[in-house]
């Protein structure tokens, strides 16, 4: 298999699933489209992660791991974040950009 081939394992926490549905819920309350939409739009960016994992730049924060997560904007206000470990990505969250996300410590 060559690089290009090369396909990760993608694995989504119980929380960032949990985050997701939060989110969903809160836009369905305005406008279900848009709820499902955002739903769809993640499930793709996290499949994108099985070929191209290092396209989310990395999440460069004070008070985190320096260089432990990588984010993908969605939707330009949600941040899928994730890290990759061998050949494995694991994503963690699904934020709103508009948060704080300072407790990710």
């Amino acid at each position: 298999m060559s690089v290009v081939d090369k396909r990760y394992h993608v694995i989504v926490s119980e929380r960032a699933e949990e985050m997701l549905v939060k989110h969903a819920r809160f836009l369905a309350q305005v406008n279900t489209q848009t709820a499902d939409k955002l739903t769809l739009d993640i499930i793709e960016a996290a499949k994108s992660l099985q070929k191209f994992p290092e396209r989310g730049s990395r999440l460069n924060d004070p008070i985190l791991p320096a260089d432990k997560y990588r984010k993908m904007l969605i939707d330009k206000r949600y941040l899928l974040i994730y890290q990759i470990k061998d050949d494995t990505v694991y994503i963690d969250y699904v934020v709103d950009c508009r948060q704080d996300y300072c407790w990710l410590k």
